[in-house]
């Protein structure tokens, strides 16, 4: 395991804590960068850094760099585990949610007795400093503490602001109860508004503040913490032990004292420990959780295996030929965490504006402070009038715009199956012009099915396919299973006698006491069968196709041939429709054949041109890549572990929630209906919240830019502006609750209705 240092390339990767915002990140980066030879790259949505250094810097100058503009930095521990991170997630969440639910707890109390007139009996306004001041103190503590780490540097940002206008708000209520007038009995507040505020107090405004931006602050935080989980799930797909060959005896040994040249068994259902080449043994080996290819690769003695595949027929001998980081799923998930340090963090419209809002702000209340105390117009007024612009200008609607505008978003999206994991996201999907489709598991499937039977001159088809039906259910073999269900759908199976495997080949057997062979043509010559003109001929017609054939024979006589293929899904070709509807060019990706994929391109409505197959795993990274590199900007669809990297890679990537989990991880967005045309509502979803989020931000500067003149000029006191501040966070809220009444397109009346080129269905052609 990787302790995050690369000291042949000169870099390390720091796990960053403190940071609040992407200016954080920024600034960090800038520090970093300053020192010579120093290149650094901070991802503010996974929390690390990832810096390349020359000899004359050292790991421990960097991080005392880091700690120097106030916040941590720490290598990754050499060891952690997916469990062990999911646990430090969960431990970092938990003082944020408990902060936020004693804050919740405290402030109703203290908004009720401030808006409601009929609550508020004789010194009612001390309970509520009771209620407050624990929300304001305990609270409020992560703004206050980024405020004054922030000050220490000369930098300001929300947290600043935030810090600024509670404590200014709770500060003159402080004031108001035990100079003025407002500790009086009898007080009624929001009744006596008099011009100097003496008896006005905002304690629900600094209680409100405090308690919205936590939340919003803790579903961001929900949100990011599972930046890494796609490469937890590549890690945890590896086996954990190995039955290793030493001294001719087996020893079981965990999988990392493994060396390159030991020779270790895989028996039948169990996962390859490593990267090797077949020694002893044949068998079928499963790659889908690696390739996405449903139908596993025979090997036998010299053919190479890979780690974390499965062996679903006999036992194999495998030499080790690579192991611990040089393995292909080691490089895949380098490839995931590559991508995602790399992607460009998209920096909050919030916090980009708010570099130079805060600071004009604090400028403002500041100058409105000297210009009534310069003019003669009192300490009250001076005071009452700098409050104000603080109240008014205290960032609530501007907390509010984002997370609440996502979580009425992303509450739709989970209605229509479609799960949206952060604002970031919505970025991207204005952006997009390009489309990128896996096609097994996405496009079409990923299971194999029957696509035709082809019975010989005078053979019934229904008897070819029972027989060799009843043979293949006793084989564990895509192949066969995809034949044994078709068959199973036209009666009930017979017994079979005698059965064999026969490595590689296929099987044999007795049906209702008929010979029967099922396999390759190979199988049958084996046995002395030829098969006849008719059947050869339609075997390459189907590989042609890009279909899987296999022979039959009876009783030593050739019956028919059947055909295996991977079906497209009823949806996808109404689904690329709609994706053009919405200005993306479509891009067929695959690791199948190139005939395959042009079959699967005509059928769904995809240009030959715009298809690229014969891909490995790596090749897809660089396919999105490339196309980056033309100038577009990519939104990749999948479901397969060899497509996370890629889904890291795009600028935004989409995994069907039908996939593997570090497809699912590594994604941007989930589909959890399975089908493409969950893409395009995804697509159309958050284009729809990004544009919400876009008016909420505009609204709350509007009303800031309009109101903060009136509270300079003293035409305001605080109660009235922290109405205005309630009002405008009331209308954000209200604006994003319109994302309610989104509505996914109807699916077609006739579902999967394509080209004239397309395949007969699979129960058609057994007919």
């Amino acid at each position: 395991m990787s302790t995050g240092v690369d000291r042949a390339t000169g870099t390390i990767e720091l796990a960053i804590g403190g940071m609040t915002c992407a200016s954080c990140a920024a600034r960090i980066e800038r520090k970093l960068n300053k020192l010579d030879g120093v290149t650094a790259a901070v991802n503010y949505a996974t929390e690390k850094a990832t810096v390349t250094f020359p000899d004359t810097v050292r790991p421990a100058d960097l991080v005392a760099e880091v700690e120097k503009v106030g916040y941590t930095a720490a290598l990754p521990a050499p060891e952690a585990t997916a469990d062990d991170a999911d646990g430090d997630q969960r431990d970092e969440l938990h003082p944020l949610r408990q902060r936020l639910i004693t804050s919740l707890v405290l402030t109703v109390p203290v908004v009720l007795l401030a808006m409601v007139p009929a609550l508020q009996f004789d010194n009612w306004q001390w309970l509520s400093l009771t209620l407050a001041a624990p929300v304001v103190a305990y609270g409020g503590w992560p703004f206050h503490r980024a405020a004054a780490t922030n000050l220490r540097h000369g930098a300001a940002t929300m947290d600043t602001l935030v810090s600024l206008g509670t404590l200014a708000a709770f500060g003159w209520s402080l004031w108001a109860l035990f100079l003025g007038t407002a500790g009086e009995p009898g007080m009624r507040h929001g009744f006596e508004l008099t011009s100097h505020g003496s008896s006005n107090i905002y304690l629900e405004a600094a209680s409100a503040v405090v308690t919205f931006l936590l939340a919003g602050r803790y579903f961001e935080a929900r949100a990011k913490r599972r930046a890494g989980a796609a490469l937890h799930a590549l890690l945890q797909l590896g086996a954990k032990d190995v039955a290793v060959l030493r001294g001719g005896t087996e020893h079981r040994v965990p999988v990392g004292d493994l060396v390159v040249g030991d020779r270790f068994v895989v028996r039948p259902g169990e996962k390859v420990a490593t990267d090797g080449v077949v020694d002893e043994g044949s068998s079928a080996v499963d790659a889908s959780m690696l390739t996405g290819e449903p139908v596993p690769v025979e090997v036998g003695p010299g053919d190479e295996v890979v780690g974390a595949t499965v062996n679903v027929g006999g036992r194999l001998v495998v030499r080790a030929t690579r192991v611990g980081a040089d393995t292909q799923l080691a490089q895949m998930a380098k490839l995931v965490t590559d991508a995602q340090n790399g992607k460009a963090a998209v920096q909050r419209l919030a916090d980009r504006i708010s570099a130079v809002f805060v600071p004009v702000v604090i400028a403002i209340a500041v100058a409105t402070l000297g210009f009534w105390l310069g003019t003669g117009g009192g300490l009250t007024a001076a005071f009452t009038a700098a409050v104000a612009v603080l109240v008014i200008a205290c960032p609530c609607a501007l907390g509010l715009a984002t997370p609440t505008a996502l979580l009425v978003g992303t509450g739709r999206g989970a209605q229509l199956g479609i799960l949206i994991k952060g604002p970031e996201v919505l970025e991207s999907t204005r952006r997009v012009d390009t489309v990128v489709l896996d096609k097994t598991g996405t496009v079409t499937t990923g299971r194999m099915s029957l696509a035709g039977v082809h019975p010989a001159d005078g053979a019934d088809a229904g008897e070819v396919l029972r027989l060799a039906g009843a043979l293949e259910h006793s084989s564990e073999h895509l192949i066969a299973q995809a034949i044994a269900r078709a068959a199973a759908d036209h009666g009930e199976l017979s017994t079979v006698d005698d059965f064999g495997n026969v490595a590689g080949s296929g099987v044999r057997g007795v049906v209702d006491g008929h010979a029967v062979l099922v396999g390759r043509p190979s199988l049958l010559a084996d046995w002395a069968i030829e098969l006849p003109a008719d059947l050869d001929r339609a075997m390459a017609d189907a590989q042609a196709r890009g279909e899987t054939a296999v022979a039959v024979a009876v009783d030593g006589t050739a019956r028919g041939v059947l055909t295996v293929a991977d079906t497209v899904k009823p949806t996808s070709a109404e689904a690329v429709r709609r994706l053009r509807a919405l200005g993306l060019r479509p891009v067929l990706l695959t690791g199948d054949n190139a005939r395959v994929a042009a079959t699967v391109a005509r059928q769904v409505g995809i240009d030959e041109t715009d298809v690229i197959a014969d891909v490995l795993p790596t090749d897809k990274v660089d396919a999105v890549r490339r196309l980056q590199s033309e100038g577009r900007v990519v939104a990749m669809v999948g479901d397969g572990v060899n497509d996370a990297a890629a889904l890291a890679q795009a600028d935004l990537g989409l995994a069907m929630g039908t996939g593997t989990d570090a497809a699912i991880e590594a994604a941007d967005l989930t589909l959890v209906r399975g089908d493409l045309l969950a893409a395009a509502d995804a697509i159309r979803l958050s284009r729809r919240t990004l544009r919400t989020i876009k008016g909420n931000l505009f609204w709350a500067f509007a009303y800031n830019v309009a109101a903060l003149p009136l509270a300079a000029a003293g035409l305001l006191n605080p109660m009235i502006a922290g109405a205005a501040m309630a009002f405008s966070s009331v209308f954000v809220v209200s604006n994003s609750q319109r994302l309610r009444r989104f509505r996914a397109l109807p699916a077609p009346a006739v579902a999967g209705t394509a080209p004239a080129t397309t395949e007969p269905t699979p129960v058609a052609a057994a007919r």
